[in-house]
Parts: C-alpha cells; structure tokens; sequence
C-alpha cells in the first residue's frame, strides 16, 4: 500500500509564446519534486517532474512540442532550482517494530550467553 505524489518545488511564468495559441506570457512552468509514502515510511526522492501549461488556451504543453526558445528557459530554471535533499521519514510503526526486535536480540544474547537465567 503505497502512494507517490508530487508536491510543488517552483512556478514560474514565462514569457515565451504558446505552440498552440501563440499568446505571449501566458505559460506556466511548474517543477514538482516527489514524495513517496507507505504505511511504514515517508519519503523524497530526486525525481523532478517540469510541466509546461498554457493559461490563455488551458493546454498542458508536453516536451515534444517545446521549441528551443522554451528548452532553454527551462533550463535555465532547472539550473536556479533548489530541490529538497532526498530523504527518508520512518513512522512510528517502524520505530516499534524496530525497537521490538532489538529488545529481543537483545534478550536473546543475554540469555544465551547465561547472563540470565530462567
């Protein structure tokens, strides 16, 4: 039972023209970053998504239709991104489970070394 999302990073209008309506300033360029999330941990990744919208002509611009003038503006914000270092959360089902386990590692040493005896 798992579930990826996405949370948002950066938006960012840009002022090139649309390939679909030719309008000029109505792009949209967003950078979503993902985050992963079991019922054990919850973590952030390094995948980084960009999306391109228009809000002239309410269409999503996919990479096969961006021209130069567009790549190289991504990149360029792709450059100045601060992303958020990848980490991993652990819940506390796994703090127990783990503490658990340690305990009776634990335990078992304690007694197979005869320091306890029952």
């Amino acid at each position: 039972m798992s579930s990826s999302q996405f949370f948002t990073l950066k938006q960012a209008r840009i002022s090139n023209n649309c390939p679909e309506c030719y309008s000029n300033d109505s792009l949209e360029l967003t950078f979503k970053q993902k985050l992963s999330e079991t019922q054990f941990y919850k973590s952030i990744t390094n995948d980084i998504v960009s999306e391109i919208c228009c809000l002239n002509c309410d269409v999503q611009i996919f990479p096969i239709r961006w021209t130069d003038d567009i790549e190289q503006v991504v990149d360029y914000h792709k450059r100045g991104l601060n992303s958020k270092p990848k980490s991993v959360k652990l819940k506390p089902i796994s703090w127990a489970i783990i503490t658990f386990f340690t305990v009776i590692l634990i335990a078992v040493a304690l007694i197979s070394s005869g320091l306890i005896a029952f």
